[in-house]
């Protein structure tokens, strides 16, 4: 499971997909593009921290559908908000890996305040939805011409 949150097999990582953005083309929708990297970063960081605070804590009130899971804007709000952004993503996918790997964590058990879900079907969503705006993110790299394989 890990291999998977971490972009192995036939995934990719944050990393491979995201080092050395430009910061003048966070905000710029091409042709073709549904989303700026700027909305899909956010929404994928929104996201995940969302199946992960509900893996794990009772209390947690998922934001509003479909609204509450994207940014405001087409461009980050500050120039410090790409950086935070990733910065929490990274932290929260650190813990679900942690989650994941904890041998207390009985992957396979219902989570008690959910509706039949459990630990490894979140992980699961982190990866896969992960996975798929990840690969928007290579795919917009390709279409502003800055993605080189």
């Amino acid at each position: 499971m890990l291999y998977v949150l971490r972009g192995g097999g036939a995934h990719i990582s944050v990393e491979e997909a995201l080092t050395d953005w430009p910061v003048n083309l966070r905000a710029v929708k091409p042709a073709g593009a549904a989303h700026t990297a700027w909305q899909l970063v956010e929404h994928m960081r929104i996201a995940q921290w969302d199946i992960l605070e509900f893996s794990r804590n009772a209390k947690h009130v998922s934001p509003e559908f479909p609204s509450g899971y994207w940014p405001a804007t087409e461009a980050p709000p500050d120039a410090s908000a790409w950086e935070a952004s990733l910065k929490a993503f990274r932290a929260d996918l650190k813990a679900m890996e942690q989650l994941v790997s904890d041998p207390k964590t009985d992957l396979f058990a219902r989570i008690p305040h959910g509706e039949g879900q459990t630990i490894l079907r979140e992980a699961l969503l982190v990866a896969d939805h992960n996975a798929y705006h990840l690969g928007q993110l290579v795919m917009l790299r390709r279409l502003l011409g800055t993605w080189s394989e």
